[in-house]
């Protein structure tokens, strides 16, 4: 059964413009490396949420873990912890549709 990966975030506001480069330039390409699709991003712009939303499917909950147990993503997701703060993610059974 599909899953998505649903990380969390709030970009340090001394970073924005590293964030930035380094999402674009290493962070979507590693994650399709290591067998996650990015799906979706969302920004919230107002309200006391996470400022990013990012969802990234898996086949399966067994290939999401896979994935986030790899040393390409512990080598990114250290990289990113460089530019963000209050991360969290979680693995949920895919469906259509915005997730939280």
């Amino acid at each position: 059964m599909p899953v998505k990966v649903l990380m969390t975030w709030d970009i340090s506001p001394e970073h924005e413009q590293e964030y930035f480069e380094f999402v674009i330039g290493e962070f979507v390409p590693g994650v399709q490396r290591i067998g996650l699709q990015p799906i979706e991003a969302w920004a919230t712009v107002y309200g006391q949420y996470p400022q990013i939303q990012v969802g990234l499917l898996a086949e399966d909950a067994a290939q999401a873990q896979q994935a986030l147990s790899s040393p390409e993503w512990l080598r990114l997701s250290a990289q990113l912890f460089n530019y963000i703060r209050n991360y969290s993610h979680k693995i949920v059974p895919a469906r259509s549709g915005f997730q939280f």
